[in-house]
């Protein structure tokens, strides 16, 4: 990134694609002028090329010091000691958290819902910053209010209500636009789970074509149905850690909306595609199963099986369809969210393919246009368990169990961990064992 472009006021500065794994530091300055200048001077005489930078406030000092998140390209470990050694005479503190990782080594993921916000900030395109080509590129209002979201995303950390936004009109009559022509669909292309959930969100979230409903109240209804909820963020994240996400029951979710311009297309997942399209399947149990195992499945994996996993979710969660009464329904958010591609996906226009992830993670696919091929599922638990069985076969030295008392994914590759394990399972089966029995008594 050149330097240059950094802004004292912005908050938020999107991530450019690169090559290598990224690490990071975080360090705090002192407020005075040249300040950042000066501790980004090593990185250039080392030839390091950072990625991605933030800032804000002190919370330990406010008001005379600023701390700055920066990733760059994985150095040697030569170059990063030297690197660090120079910002101590720059810095008041300076943490480095190295996310690459040698031949045979375990990628670091995250244990603890909280460390979500470790990288729920690194996104790789769009937020603020729009390519030429985005229909609100010229836009400076447009503009204006996709910094205005990412910012709230930015400042988001785990456990914080999410901030309500008051749309604007135009914003409003966007939503409206789409909300319209796709519930003319869902009865009769949507999968049951959609077709069910999606009136009590109309119910208790404010789904209605003139109210974009606000991600906290969705979040809230979710959490009661299954647990999941939604997090805040400005753009695409990478692969793995959009999936780490899920393992925790979290969705990273977009709160901006597409541009007026053009109703029905959209270059990257905006809020109609995230509370249109994936909300309401979130609702179901079968479904955030089967999501979390994708993202479980994620945790600790080589970087050749997140691209694998990655190409899995996206013609399933995505762009999934399944049989239902003997008819092939859609559940993927990419076709629920999409008037065209809903009514394209069912015509006779695309291949369909049995879902088999050992073949669908080979896949390629285009992200610009429809799909030309499509996978379909039996049934959600039918993914689920393919899912399962393909997550088995990637390589790392231990199985994960997600504890959700605890909201931790636990490491099982010791026999005290599988005790542990094995000891609650025994009290859910007694349990059971007790609710057979007063049924039975009956």
């Amino acid at each position: 990134m050149d330097q240059g472009t950094w802004k004292r006021e912005a908050s938020y500065i999107q991530q450019q694609e690169h090559n290598g794994s990224p690490t990071t530091v975080v360090f705090s300055l002192q407020d005075s002028k040249g300040a950042l200048a000066r501790a980004l001077k090593p990185f250039e005489d080392l030839g390091i090329n950072i990625t991605h930078i933030e800032s804000r406030p002190s919370k330990t000092n406010p008001g005379k010091e600023y701390d700055f998140f920066v990733e760059f390209d994985g150095g040697k470990k030569e170059e990063i000691d030297n690197l660090v050694a120079r910002l101590k005479t720059q810095t008041t503190s300076i943490i480095v958290h190295a996310r690459n990782t040698k031949d045979g080594e375990t990628p670091w993921f995250p244990r603890k819902i909280h460390e979500l916000d470790r990288f729920a900030n690194q996104i790789l395109s769009y937020g603020s910053e729009l390519d030429s080509d985005h229909p609100g590129f010229t836009d400076a209002v447009y503009r204006a209010r996709r910094k205005y979201f990412a910012d709230i995303a930015y400042n988001y950390r785990y456990g914080q209500p999410i901030p309500r936004v008051e749309y604007t009109e135009e914003e409003i009559k966007t939503w409206g636009t789409i909300f319209r022509e796709l519930t003319k669909l869902y009865p009769t292309h949507a999968c049951k789970e959609h077709n069910h959930a999606f009136p009590l969100l109309v119910q208790n979230c404010g789904y209605r074509e003139d109210n974009i409903p606000q991600l906290q109240d969705v979040s809230n209804y979710l959490k009661e149905c299954t647990g999941f909820q939604l997090r805040p963020v400005a753009g695409l994240l990478s692969s793995r850690d959009f999936l780490a996400g899920l393992a925790f029951r979290v969705f990273h979710s977009t709160q901006y909306i597409r541009h007026g311009s053009k109703p029905l297309y959209t270059p990257e997942p905006d809020v109609c595609h995230e509370l249109l399209g994936h909300a309401p399947l979130f609702c179901d149990p079968d479904f955030a199963r089967f999501s979390q195992e994708i993202g479980l499945a994620s945790l600790g994996a080589p970087d050749n099986y997140i691209e694998q996993l990655a190409t899995v979710y996206w013609f399933t969660i995505e762009f999934g369809m399944c049989k239902q009464n003997g008819e092939v329904k859609a559940y993927g958010a990419g076709l629920l969210s999409s008037f065209g591609e809903l009514q394209y996906c069912l015509s006779d226009k695309p291949e369909v393919r049995p879902l088999d992830p050992f073949k669908t993670a080979l896949q390629k696919y285009p992200i610009t246009e429809m799909q030309p091929v499509y996978f379909l599922a039996e049934s959600f638990q039918d993914a689920q368990e393919k899912i399962v069985e393909f997550s088995r076969t990637i390589p790392r030295p231990f199985a994960v169990h997600y504890n959700p008392y605890t909201q931790t994914a636990e490491i099982l590759n010791t026999k005290t961990s599988l005790q542990n394990i094995a000891r609650d399972l025994k009290h859910e089966l007694s349990v059971l064992d007790e609710g057979l029995q007063k049924v039975s008594a009956m």
